[in-house]
Parts: structure tokens; C-alpha cells; sequence
């Protein structure tokens, strides 16, 4: 008999605790390159909104979209924090949810889907037509435009500045793939800028699962110098600072202080950045 990982999670009338096996983590104990511990999120009404959603993924990785839309949707879920490479995401096991081998993909209900802005627009729509998935189809097609922005224009180039920035160790970084990597984001930026310099996100005066997928996209550019930008730079603080986006990012900031070097050199070298 396998063992099992309680999880617990609150509700407003107590505590709801559910078991998983530790075998839904990893083949074996070996397989994880971090073992860490499944862990239920929850929020108030979940008798309402009890989803039968699990997000693989640690949360360093693209996975950080997904776990944001769930908190902001106040989903219940399971959280498989999985590694990348063959220990993890490329494991038989997980190559037959996700066949390429990446993060994040989810099942709900049995459902299961990967590409991480797809997984977001799908559970916004789901739970929440009309906030913050636009109720009007002008909405929902402009919340789409946004989206695929962010990955043609600036999520290679937020990848690389952080890689050589912030996350591999100071002796490996490349000044020169960071400086490049910033010019690159000058024209996407302004164009970012100028569409939250008067209104306060980019659907209006809603927050959207457009601004969600943006920000979660361009996250680590919180670390710029944004000062020649104000209006990204307060759009991208009042998205960040949403308790929804806090939470996931707590979990991200543990798992990015927490990754190996070897880790994110492979990372470099796997998405040659």
C-alpha cells in the first residue's frame, strides 16, 4: 500500500483534509529532484466552488499563470510542485498528460490541458464569465489579443533578462544577453505603457484575465528599472500586489530560492537562453 500526503485546507465552517498518494508526485523517490508535498488551496464558499482541479508544476515555472488564476477564481485545487527534465515533466508518467514535456499542464474533472495562458483563459471562462473573463465577445477577443502578445513579444525577452539578471549565480551571467535582451523589450514596453496611461488595467477599470496573463508573463520585470515607464510600472505593481498574485508568488519566490544552480543552468541551456 503506498503511503499518503494529508493535505488541509480551510473552509469557513472548519477544515477539510484530503489524502493523496505520494505516488500521484512521483514514479518513485527518486524521481523528484525536489521532493515537496502536494498542497490544497481553498477560499471561502468552497462547497461552491469545489472544482476537482490538480495544477502540475513548481511553482518557478510557467505553472505561476495557472496558480494565480486559481486563487483569484477562490478555486479549490491540488498543487503538484513537478520538475522539470526526465525526473519530472518529461517522466512516462507525466509525457502521457503533457506529451511535450513541459510545464504546467492541469486535470480538471478529467479534462486535461497544457500551454499555460491556455490554461488560465480556460479556467477564467469557466468559473467566472464576466470577471475577470470578459462577458462580451469584443472583450473576450481583445483579453486573447493580450494574451498572445505577451508570448510573441515579451516573454523570451523577460526570460532572458532574468536568467542573466537575477537567477543564474553573478559569475555565469551574460551582461551582453541581458543588455540585448532589454533593448529587445523597449518597444513591446511602451506599447504596454501606453495602453494602461489611462485607464487603470487593460480592459478598462476591471481587472481581466487580460491583465492577469500579462503580469503573470512579465512578472520578474518588477525588478527592472521601469522608472521611464510609469504607467507599466503602476499597472504591474496593482496587478502584483492582488492578494491572488501574492500568494502564487510567495510559492514562486520559495521555489526560485530553493532551485539549484544546476537546475537553472539547465534551464539556460535547454530554452538557449
Amino acid at each position: 500500500m503506498s503511503a499518503v500526503t494529508p493535505i488541509a485546507g480551510k473552509h469557513r465552517h472548519g477544515h477539510i483534509f484530503r489524502f493523496v498518494p505520494e505516488t500521484d508526485i512521483a514514479l518513485t523517490k527518486a524521481d523528484a529532484i525536489r521532493p515537496a508535498p502536494v498542497s490544497l488551496c481553498s477560499a471561502a464558499n468552497l462547497g461552491d466552488r469545489l472544482s476537482g482541479l490538480r495544477i502540475y508544476g513548481i511553482a518557478r515555472t510557467r505553472a505561476f499563470r495557472a496558480l494565480w488564476m486559481a486563487n483569484e477564481l477562490g478555486l479549490d485545487y491540488e498543487h503538484l510542485p513537478i520538475e522539470i527534465g526526465a525526473a519530472g515533466a518529461r517522466s512516462p508518467k507525466f509525457f502521457a498528460i503533457n506529451p511535450n514535456g513541459r510545464l504546467p499542464f492541469i486535470v480538471d474533472n478529467g479534462f486535461a490541458l497544457f500551454e499555460s495562458l491556455a490554461i488560465t483563459l480556460y479556467l477564467a471562462k469557466k468559473h467566472s464569465n464576466g470577471k475577470p473573463y470578459p462577458g462580451t465577445l469584443e472583450g473576450e477577443a481583445t483579453a486573447w489579443q493580450w494574451s498572445l502578445w505577451a508570448v510573441t513579444e515579451v516573454d523570451r525577452g523577460g526570460n532572458i533578462w532574468s536568467l542573466h539578471a537575477v537567477r543564474l549565480p553573478p559569475a555565469e551571467r551574460d551582461a551582453i544577453k541581458r543588455n540585448e535582451a532589454l533593448k529587445v523589450l523597449v518597444a513591446p514596453f511602451k506599447v504596454l505603457d501606453a495602453a494602461v496611461a489611462k485607464q487603470q488595467y487593460l480592459l478598462g477599470s476591471d481587472f481581466t484575465v487580460a491583465d492577469l496573463n500579462v503580469a503573470a508573463v512579465i512578472s520578474r520585470a518588477i525588478d527592472m528599472d521601469l522608472s521611464a515607464m510609469p504607467n507599466l510600472k503602476g499597472w504591474l505593481t496593482r496587478c502584483l500586489e492582488r492578494p491572488a498574485a501574492r500568494k502564487a508568488l510567495a510559492l514562486k519566490a520559495t521555489a526560485d530560492n530553493e532551485t539549484p544552480a544546476e537546475v537553472t543552468r539547465r534551464i539556460a541551456k535547454i530554452n538557449r537562453l
